[in-house]
């Protein structure tokens, strides 16, 4: 079996997609070393099982200088000495690189030692920084250049040996730009469902209840479902709206739900932890998936699908094409106009004022979980790449 040190640029844990990878490989019996930074002050080295943990702490520069890292060389030289450091120590049958920015180091070593290199792209890379707050601002702009995370992105796709993806539109995309259609995988986000506790908390009968989880940023979408939620008057039970999370654009949607006369159907509930997230899934009536539809959100796909899916909710989601494509195929959920508030509000009050149909949804969803969109299916193609 192989040894495979896989690269990952943020804390860990938590990843649940990480998680779920190294241990499906791990069952497999292959021997996992992941590599990543701490700004926590967390143990440089730590083992479980056929996981071992390196880390090395990063100061705050070399960290925000990784918006950057196409331009300036200190982001990169922080990974390359790290690896140098764990290649003198050991040696390795495979670079497994988490995400696109790491890529061209994890090529250096992989070429270097002459040792396959996978690339594992949980999502559309120069796309989410074409929306991404941060490089949008005028220094975000001079440090991060979209088109040069383009050419990059092509570049090491090309010489990776193998390409993983989250969704077969990520994969279209990546054929459609010239990449070799037989080295790109699809491992998707789904449930690993013997992790998930199926939540035992009912919704409350005296009100419907709207659960939203996850960032709380403009591309999120939640500015369309607070202004949709003006028009939901008159329904067997009064509508309430449950926001689930952090982010910089919560004082915007605070302000939009006064402005909209609204404030008192929304609440901010914070971050919650997973366990506390699906204690929350128990008591809602329906979960939203209201992301604002770009390049970005038509080729990935959000782990909150499978589990909404599987805790028995119907969702009500913004029509982007991986999830529309779900919602088709599983009959588990609704989809509207992304920016049309009053689109929205007519898939809640269709299911608001028709409990059968979102018992069937409800049914569906876990039923499609149980079947087919799960971690199991998924593990076993992540597996084959590296029989």
């Amino acid at each position: 079996m192989n040894k495979i040190l896989m690269l990952l640029d943020h804390e860990f844990p938590p990843d649940i997609r990480v998680e779920n990878e190294i241990e499906a490989l791990s069952e497999a019996g292959h021997e996992i070393h992941l590599a990543c930074y701490t700004m926590k002050g967390r143990a440089k080295r730590e083992q479980d099982g056929n996981l071992t943990i390196h880390r090395k702490p990063i100061g705050k520069f070399i960290y925000k200088s990784s918006v950057g890292a196409l331009k300036f060389p200190f982001y990169f030289n922080f990974w390359r000495s790290f690896l140098q450091s764990l290649f003198k120590e050991d040696s390795f049958d495979a670079l497994h690189v988490h995400d696109l920015p790491l890529a061209r180091v994890g090529h250096e070593f992989a070429d270097r030692f002459h040792i396959p290199l996978v690339l594992d792209l949980h999502e559309n890379w120069p796309a989410l920084l074409q929306m991404a707050t941060h490089t949008n601002s005028p220094l975000g702009k001079l440090l991060s250049s979209t088109r040069q995370w383009r050419k990059y992105e092509m570049k090491y796709c090309r010489k990776a040996n193998r390409i993983i993806v989250v969704v077969e539109e990520a994969k279209e995309r990546l054929e459609s730009l010239g990449i070799e259609r037989g080295k790109i995988s699809v491992v998707s986000n789904t449930l690993n469902i013997p992790r998930f506790i199926l939540p035992e908390a009912k919704p409350d009968a005296d009100y419907f209840t709207l659960l939203y989880a996850g960032g709380i940023n403009k591309h999120r979408g939640l500015q369309y479902v607070i202004r949709g939620l003006k028009y939901l008057a008159n329904l067997p039970r009064p509508v309430r709206l449950w926001i689930l999370g952090s982010g910089s654009y919560m004082p915007s949607l605070k302000k939009l739900a006064q402005e909209n006369g609204v404030s008192d159907r929304v609440s901010f509930m914070g971050w919650k932890d997973f366990k506390e997230m699906q204690d929350f899934f128990g008591e809602a009536d329906v979960c939203l998936i209201p992301h604002v539809k770009s390049e970005h959100t038509d080729t990935t796909i959000p782990h909150k699908i499978f589990q909404y899916m599987y805790a028995g909710k119907p969702f009500v989601a913004s029509d982007c094409d991986p999830i529309m494509r779900i919602a088709q195929e599983t009959r588990s959920g609704l989809i509207y106009d992304w920016n049309n508030p009053e689109a929205w509000a007519d898939c809640i009050r269709q299911l608001a004022e028709n409990p059968d149909l979102v018992l069937q949804l409800a049914r569906n969803g876990k039923r499609q979980v149980a079947e087919k969109h799960n971690w199991k299916k998924d593990a076993e193609t992540l597996i084959s790449i590296y029989a």
